[in-house]
């Protein structure tokens, strides 16, 4: 007999034949990659402005190299240190929830029978439900723990991997504004191009996993990112008029 599970039926009695896929939405990769992107295109462009402002090319280039790999280093530690964090955390949760399994088993399983009641089931269906559920402690835990706490202690996101993603985003961000500097165009105005043309790359790119308007999320991106560069690039004339 075919496992309902991996058969399911659909309400009109036929055959469900699975015809979607969902994305990882546990916090991984793409998270730690849009964040990095955003940054390195946001930060090294609003330095390089900031510092054009009344430097000479040769220092904006300095600087900009100097803020791509302090900040790749940087994201990168942050994002591993976040997510090991959280980790962490769960794994603590679970240890909770585990010695209450061992300490009080009943009022685990009356918990999980008002659970399953305040979700629609009547309380007997919900005794039963509890009932099959606890046989395998490992899944039970499991359960309780989506149910109480919204995670999967077993589907949690990889530090390595939110790393690795925020460091090579975040470099491949950094230096799209110093392209032109790098190719002997010692011209902010065209370096501010590249940064804007980046940010929209990488918002319509973000959308392409968030399926949302592509267009939209470019502009956004592009009015963020024009802020946060014309406010520093603002300072940095101040403070070189007051220097000088």
């Amino acid at each position: 007999m075919t496992d309902p599970v991996d058969d399911p039926v659909s309400p009109t009695g036929t055959p469900h034949i699975a015809d979607h896929t969902h994305a990882d939405v546990s916090g991984g990769w793409l998270r730690a990659a849009t964040f990095g992107a955003m940054d390195g295109l946001v930060s090294n462009t609003a330095l390089i402005a900031g510092v054009a402002a009344s430097a000479s090319a040769h220092t904006v280039v300095i600087s900009g190299v100097a803020g791509l790999l302090a900040g790749a280093f940087s994201m990168a530690l942050g994002e591993y240190t976040s997510v090991m964090t959280a980790n962490e955390q769960i794994d603590s949760e679970v240890r909770v929830e585990r010695s209450a399994f061992e300490t009080d088993p009943q009022a685990e399983r009356a918990e999980l029978v008002a659970i399953l009641t305040n979700m629609g089931m009547s309380p007997e269906t919900a005794a039963k439900a509890t009932d099959e559920i606890h046989r395998d402690e490992k899944k039970a835990l499991n359960f309780h723990m989506v149910q109480e706490l919204g995670v999967d202690p077993w589907e949690k996101p990889s530090p390595w991997v939110a790393a690795g993603s925020s460091f090579v985003l975040f470099a491949i961000g950094a230096i799209i504004p110093l392209i032109p500097y790098l190719l002997g165009y010692e011209s902010l105005w065209v370096g501010l191009v590249f940064g804007g043309v980046g940010l929209m790359i990488a918002g319509a790119a973000a959308a392409t996993f968030t399926r949302q308007h592509k267009v939209w999320s470019a502009l956004r991106q592009l009015l963020f990112g024009t802020v946060a560069i014309a406010a520093t690039y603002l300072v940095g004339l101040l403070v070189g008029v007051a220097v000088t």
